[in-house]
């Protein structure tokens, strides 16, 4: 495999200079990189043909994890593997993440690839991007001139390989509102290998009253035709309950029969709805124990 000619690379040290880069060439003709984990697989085959390319990895504005205000921000150019060893992550609301990002690809992906390049990319079998979902985050886009926007996951994702964001926006951070008190959340995929793309994953994200049951849900699933999605079905059947094994069987039923599963040579449409059954109850306990601490 051996790319189209690229006539331009450029590394800039900023957001500003990033845009001004990006605005000397028509829509479509110039990209930005971030980890390149997926990006440069499709520069060599050709099924892009990026005239320049913009590469991120020096814009330290980009990086880091900000979790002051109670809320969280990860900078859009973090890698898994920050994201995976983010200690203030575990047990709590934001434990999807690093669930994820710790079994995102092998050692070398996790080491280079980025949730902003993931979330953009928003291939159908990729983990983060149901996860960002599932834990209800923004994308936080800059433009030139500093117009900024932020866009709700439920808004952004608009299929496989397709989001709301423009050709000359920029991906800042990705963040998160600070969660309610009592909240937990999990994430687990199923793949032919451990460090294989999802056959099917789940996300579950819970907040629990004084009692301990479930006064709300979101629940999403990667490795879908149409991408990752969430499951209004799974949630409406698991807010309101104890949170038993049995209400939580119930919701994942209902997960099951909602989502258009698929058949394709990692495994039929059948198996599918199996895993969602069997994957969602198991992450759904851990996500309410986590909750209830």
């Amino acid at each position: 495999m051996f790319p189209a000619k690229i006539e331009k690379y450029v590394r800039p040290q900023s957001i500003g200079d990033a845009l001004t880069a990006i605005g000397e060439f028509d829509d479509g003709d110039a990209m930005f990189l971030a980890g390149g984990q997926s990006a440069m697989q499709a520069i060599k085959s050709r099924m892009l043909r990026p005239e320049c390319v913009v590469d991120l990895q020096d814009i330290a504005e980009l990086k880091g994890i900000d979790m002051s205000g109670g809320g969280l921000r990860i900078g859009a150019m973090t890698r898994y593997v920050e994201i995976a060893n983010e200690g203030s992550f575990a047990g709590g609301p934001f434990a999807a993440l690093a669930d994820a990002a710790a079994r995102v690809g092998d050692r070398q992906v996790r080491n280079r690839g980025t949730i902003g390049g993931s979330v953009c990319w928003n291939y159908m079998a990729s983990c983060l991007p149901a996860v960002v979902l599932g834990t209800n985050g923004s994308m936080n886009l800059t433009s030139a001139g500093g117009k900024t926007r932020t866009v709700t996951a439920d808004d952004f994702f608009l299929g496989p390989l397709e989001t709301a964001r423009e050709d000359n926006e920029i991906l800042t951070s990705v963040s998160w509102d600070a969660p309610a008190a009592r909240s937990g959340s999990a994430y687990k995929k199923w793949g032919l290998v451990t460090d294989a793309l999802p056959v099917v994953g789940v996300c579950v994200s819970v907040t629990v009253d004084d009692g301990g049951s479930v006064a709300s849900a979101t629940v999403s699933i990667s490795g879908l035709a149409d991408g990752g999605q969430r499951s209004p079905a799974a949630e409406n059947a698991l807010t309101g309950t104890d949170g038993s094994a049995g209400a939580i069987a119930a919701a994942m039923d209902a997960a099951a029969e909602a989502a258009e599963t698929h058949t394709d040579l990692s495994a039929n449409a059948e198996y599918r709805s199996h895993l969602i059954r069997s994957l969602g109850a198991e992450v759904a306990e851990t996500a309410l124990a986590r909750a209830r601490g």
